[in-house]
């Protein structure tokens, strides 16, 4: 068990442990004001299709100011970019809470606060994932991407769940509140970290700083396979946009969601999480590029045993069902988790320090912007095809497009570090 239990490793180093253990805090804080912010925009309005615009609010920044936070995070101090960042992130969380205190009921108001608290989280997440190579060896990466990918699906199970039990209980402008009180341990964790100076030669973030990070990323066939895969598995492998009609199709959901809807959402993360409590061989995985083939096929396929499922599946259907489905759903939440550990590890081993805090400022926008492509995609695909269809189909699109990255970029599968974490074949 002891090869099998997560690498705590990394947790030895102080400072990683001081940003590890206040994310936990932060996470789940965050995901607190997720669900807040389209609950008070459906209170407010009763539209879902105004609920739908918090999903543009929020992808248009974190595209534009990812790009230009990872470029930020190259040309000056991570240390007092993410203090800035954090504080920015607390002041959004306090407005968002005297707005919902007051009851002003201005949903354009409510999604410009939304959109400004998206701006900084996009300058702090690769202003943050940048800073974990400063601190640790190459060898304890893997273990610290795995780390942090846990506690944020922790959160994003914990903290929906805990929004539910306590929204009813002390109101939606206090789970506001509750947001900025847990930035707060962030702040403590960052501003107890050593200066981080930049180590390249830009000292401006402007838009030749930006171009540079893409014209760095065509010259690095590794990194821009691992882009690669990544946005196949997520636009054509991601079915969340299906569940609700799922829930209630063909496991016999309310139309306004029930027991069968909150679990299909949590099951991704639920594997996520039992992928990182026993993801204790990660950092022993020298051919890392073959291994995060082998998990997007995986996830791939897993899908098409998901929609296969949902296929046979009708209202009154037997339990035996769900819980496939969602076993199916989790073993793609824990293959995933896998890649995104190892393609982060790859990001920061391949890519020079000066040129880190771009190309997570692009990891960023990928991760973000994939997922949000797909449900458009299965929506449409969901509405012409069927719901089954659309998800077995797409998991069948994911095998396909890894294959066919592989022969694009045959270099990816030889990619292969040594012992220590350092790249032998780039």
């Amino acid at each position: 068990m002891g090869g099998l239990l997560a690498d705590v490793t990394p947790l030895r180093n102080p400072d990683y442990r001081r940003l590890w253990v206040s994310g936990i805090v932060t996470v789940i804080g965050g995901q607190l004001t997720v669900v807040a912010v389209p609950l008070q925009i459906f209170s407010i309005t009763q539209s879902s299709a105004h609920v739908g615009l918090a999903g543009l609010f929020g992808l248009v920044p974190l595209v534009l100011f990812g790009l230009w936070g990872g470029a930020l995070a190259d040309v000056m101090d991570r240390r007092k970019l993410i203090i800035i960042t954090t504080l920015g992130l607390i002041g959004t969380s306090l407005l968002l809470w005297l707005q919902a205190a007051a009851n002003l009921n201005n949903v354009w108001l409510l999604l410009s606060l939304f959109s400004v608290q998206q701006v900084f989280f996009a300058v702090n997440s690769p202003t943050r994932s940048a800073i974990i190579p400063r601190l640790l060896p190459a060898r304890d990466l893997p273990a610290a991407n795995s780390l942090n990918i846990t506690v944020m699906q922790f959160g994003a199970i914990a903290g929906p769940l805990l929004a539910g039990v306590l929204i009813p209980v002390i109101g939606l402008a206090e789970v506001y509140l509750i947001d900025s009180i847990a930035l707060l341990a962030t702040l403590w964790a960052v501003m107890k970290l050593p200066a981080l100076p930049p180590t390249g030669p830009a000292r401006r973030a402007g838009l030749r700083v930006v171009g540079e990070g893409f014209a760095y990323l065509a010259t690095q066939k590794i990194l821009l396979a691992s882009f690669v895969v990544d946005i196949v598995a997520m636009v054509f492998g991601m079915p969340r946009a299906l569940f609700p009609e799922i829930a209630h199709d063909s496991f016999g959901d309310p139309l306004d969601g029930g027991i069968a809807l909150g679990l299909l959402f949590a099951a991704m993360s639920a594997g996520a999480v039992l992928g990182g409590v026993f993801s204790g061989w990660l950092p022993r995985i020298r051919f890392q590029g073959r291994a995060v083939v082998v998990c997007v096929a995986l996830w791939g396929l897993a899908m098409v045993g998901f929609g296969v499922v949902v296929g046979f599946s009708e209202p009154g259907t037997s339990v035996i069902l769900l819980g496939l489905a969602l076993a199916f759903l989790a073993f793609g939440g824990a293959v995933d988790m896998v890649s995104m550990a190892l393609r982060n590890t790859m990001l920061q081993q391949v890519a020079t320090d000066d040129m880190r805090g771009r190309l997570q400022g692009v990891f960023t926008v990928v991760v973000a912007g994939g997922p949000r492509i797909g449900d458009v995609l299965h929506g449409v695909a969901g509405y012409y095809f069927g719901t089954a269809v659309a998800a077995a189909g797409g998991g069948v699109l994911v095998v396909v497009g890894v294959v066919v990255a592989v022969l694009a970029f045959p270099a990816f599968v030889r990619y292969r570090v040594s012992r220590e974490g350092v790249p032998e074949s780039v």
